[in-house]
């Protein structure tokens, strides 16, 4: 495959990819904000926006550092440090991170969506189990009453 390729690919990719995040969460503070009428956009949004912020200094941060450790491993063999050579190096290490990352957020949504864990607050299962729990008590209480029990 053509280094320009690899360069278009991986570009589309990473550009693609943040600006779908990035998008959809200015999409969504738009809409809430126009919906229902809310009014502070750090004091209702904080969260996000923070996020956001440490997610683009971080990648910046990543990509400044693998800059100095491109350059000095492509000087260590004599040869020149270029943009296109860097930028696959960048977009291969990022991609690496967010597929872990994403792999290990994806894993514990749908298993937490589907597993359970009994007596576990998250589980589906203590609610139920609380709820017969009860019905017993309350059925218990009302014999005891038609028994005239104390």
């Amino acid at each position: 495959m053509p280094n320009w390729l690899i360069n278009v690919i991986t570009a589309i990719v990473l550009i693609g990819l943040t600006a779908l995040l990035v998008g959809s969460l200015v999409y969504h503070v738009l809409r809430e904000r126009r919906s229902n009428n809310v009014h502070g956009l750090w004091k209702n949004f904080s969260l996000s926006i923070a996020f956001c912020t440490l997610f683009l200094i971080s990648w910046l941060a990543q990509g400044i550092a693998e800059w100095g450790s491109y350059r000095t491993e492509q000087l260590t063999h004599g040869e020149s440090a270029t943009m296109t050579g860097y930028f696959v190096e960048f977009g291969q290490s990022t991609l690496e991170n967010w597929q872990s990352e994403f792999l290990q957020l994806f894993s514990f949504v749908v298993l937490s969506a589907l597993l359970i864990h009994r007596d576990s607050a998250e589980s589906k299962d203590s609610d139920e189990r609380m709820e017969q729990k009860l019905d017993k008590i309350a059925q218990r209480l009302d014999e005891l009453d038609r028994m005239g029990a104390p």
